[in-house]
C-alpha cells in the first residue's frame, strides 16, 4: 500500500510505501544563515518527519545530500556528524546542485525504513 502526506498537486512531502518512509527534499531556508545552521534545520525537520511517520534517525537506510557550493561541505559535515549514531550511518551521496531559491544552501533527501 501506498500512502502520501502533505501533497502540494506537484509533490507530496512524505509518501510511505511498506515499511519504507521516502521524504522529499528538506531545506533550511533562513535568509543569511550559515550552513551549519540550515544544515541543524534540515536535520531537525527530518527527525520531526520521521517521528510522524514510525519512524526516527536509527532508521534512515539512505541519504541524498545536496549543497549549493562544496566549499559547504565541511560545514554541513561538522553538523552531520554530531547527528549520526555510532552503528546507524546510514548511505550517503552528497553533490553540489543549484537551488530553488537563492537563501538555500542545503538540502536533504531521505529514505528510511519504519520502526
Amino acid at each position: 500500500m501506498i500512502r502520501r502526506y502533505q501533497g502540494t498537486g506537484r509533490m507530496s512531502r512524505v509518501v510511505v510505501h511498506n515499511q519504507t518512509i521516502y521524504l522529499c527534499g528538506q531545506t533550511g531556508r533562513s535568509a543569511g544563515n550559515t550552513i551549519e545552521i540550515q544544515t541543524e534545520e534540515v536535520l531537525k525537520k527530518i527527525e520531526v518527519l520521521l517521528n510522524e511517520h514510525g519512524s526516527n534517525k536509527q532508521n534512515i537506510l539512505s541519504v541524498t545530500i545536496y549543497l549549493k557550493s562544496m566549499d559547504l561541505f565541511q560545514g554541513m559535515n561538522s553538523v552531520w556528524d554530531n547527528f549520526v549514531i555510532d552503528g546507524y550511518e546510514p548511505a550517503r551521496a552528497t553533490v553540489e546542485a543549484q537551488m530553488a531559491h537563492p537563501d538555500i544552501l542545503v538540502e536533504m533527501s531521505v529514505i528510511a525504513a519504519r520502526k
